[in-house]
């Protein structure tokens, strides 16, 4: 159902209230997870203190324009569910990360926490150096 210009302004106020009120917010591509898989999402960021968003990219553009979470905005591309942690800053980013182990459509696209925008590319190359400190330990400790 599409919205008229009124619902898309409330839609825009509801967003930058949680976005006010977030230390840090995770976007992630969806594309691909049953409803049942979102629920299940929903459920468990619910249970950490996490709001879930699906929001139309350009609203979300809009809803972090002028906040410390405006760079993310370009990243907002494809189908998105948004994670916004409140004062446990790691949690929205915690829930995508344990959810996506066991659902690989779940693809975290950029997060920010604060100040500075991390996007999917920075995130794969901080994912390899994090393994290749692993095995270098690992081959150290043998």
């Amino acid at each position: 159902m599409a919205l008229n210009i009124e619902d898309k302004k409330l839609v825009v106020e509801e967003v930058s209230a949680v976005v006010a009120d977030a230390g840090s917010i995770v976007a992630a591509e969806y594309r691909g997870l049953t409803v049942e898989q979102m629920t299940d999402l929903r459920a468990k960021a619910r249970e950490a203190g996490v709001q879930v968003r699906v929001v139309k990219n350009t609203l979300a553009r809009r809803a972090v324009a002028g906040t410390k979470f405006e760079d993310m905005a370009d990243t907002f591309k494809g189908p998105l569910v948004f994670a916004f942690s409140g004062e446990e800053l790691g949690n929205a980013a915690r829930v995508f990360k344990d959810f996506a182990k066991d659902n690989d459509a779940l693809v975290v696209k950029s997060l920010s926490i604060g100040e500075s925008a991390l996007v999917q590319i920075v995130l794969r190359k901080s994912q390899l150096c994090l393994l290749t400190m692993k095995l270098l330990r690992n081959f150290y400790l043998l």
